[in-house]
């Protein structure tokens, strides 16, 4: 495939025909980083199949709680003053990123917030795909100091405005993308494309003491805020091997976007006896990923370690007949 991406793009006006027909470029700003956390704004810069600007389009959201980082945004519970819910914009933002390839820097963050949000809405996300531009300029190998969008800005002289608010944010990220991609297309390189997986499940699970309203104070948290989970009761009976069932006590970790809420499907595991693993290590059993050729460190590790990989449909099934721990 790379061979005939290179053949059509090596001549003048060729354009990579496995190439995506349109692009949203998304930029949005949250309340913090936690699963919980709520977009603030957010920003869109549609572009045509090479990287045009056909249009752009923005909103504040109400979160529904504190603003958050109002140092870093800029959104203050005075200046949400009768901003539309996420619910009533929804359809607006969907008709901006349907049949487009989602590209966001740190894409998997952006996509993960927007797919909370529709999930809490009801709605499905209309998004397939997405593209980091941090991904595609390690492909491209651009001769960076870090990743960071500013340096990504510096580097193709593109001056930022306002940072940290979503639509200048997104407006900048467009004017790199598109030499990124006329840059990828003239090398034939293959877009470092991902599947995005709208959430089927969701639950909110506010964290202990979080300010809901507008009036509390911010509270800042990690990726992820760790949940304390029971103490799994079995010993680990070891790998996991296919075309058995799995055991109670296996130790298994989870690794990129699931269709199934992550928390939801880690209390599943918990239920059927499994132990939670939040890393992998020698004495990993399994690791769920629906991205197996994904870099990230989990799956890069289970590589190293042999450890067995399956996707999250395959462990659906497998949860459905787990083979009760051996008796001591």
């Amino acid at each position: 495939m790379l061979e005939d991406l290179t053949t059509e793009a090596s001549s003048p006006g060729a354009w990579p025909a496995a190439y995506p027909q349109g692009y949203a470029v998304v930029d949005v700003e949250t309340t913090g980083l936690a699963r919980d956390d709520r977009i603030i704004s957010a920003g869109v810069y549609q572009l045509d199949a090479r990287g045009e600007v056909e249009d752009h389009w923005y909103t504040v959201v109400d979160p529904e709680r504190d603003p958050g980082p109002v140092w870093i945004h800029g959104l203050t519970s005075e200046s949400l003053e009768g901003a539309p819910l996420f619910a009533d914009i929804a359809g607006e933002f969907a008709t901006r990123l349907e049949g487009r390839v989602l590209v966001a820097h740190n894409a998997v963050f952006d996509w993960q917030m927007i797919a909370r949000e529709y999930a809490r809405a009801r709605v499905q996300a209309p998004v397939k795909q997405r593209l980091c531009t941090i991904a595609l300029s390690k492909e491209l190998a651009l001769p960076l100091p870090n990743h960071k969008l500013e340096s990504l800005a510096a580097h193709f002289g593109v001056v930022q405005r306002r940072a940290h608010h979503a639509l200048d944010d997104a407006r900048v990220l467009a004017e790199v993308f598109r030499p990124s991609l006329r840059t990828a297309a003239a090398r034939g390189v293959r877009l470092p494309l991902l599947e995005c997986l709208p959430l089927t499940e969701w639950t909110d699970r506010p964290r202990l003491g979080q300010q809901t309203g507008h009036g509390g104070g911010y509270r800042p948290a990690g990726w992820r805020p760790s949940r304390k989970r029971p103490v799994c009761p079995y010993p680990n009976p070891g790998r996991y091997a296919p075309d058995r069932p799995l055991k109670q006590g296996m130790r298994v970790a989870f690794s990129g976007d699931t269709s199934v809420e992550r928390d939801l499907l880690e209390d599943r595991a918990t239920e059927a006896g499994l132990h939670v693993a939040t890393s992998i290590s020698r004495l990993t059993s399994l690791l769920v990923t629906n991205d197996p050729d994904s870099g990230t460190s989990k799956v890069v590790k289970a590589r190293q370690y042999g450890t067995p990989v399956v996707d999250e449909a395959a462990f659906g099934q497998l949860l459905g007949d787990v083979e009760p721990a051996s008796e001591s």
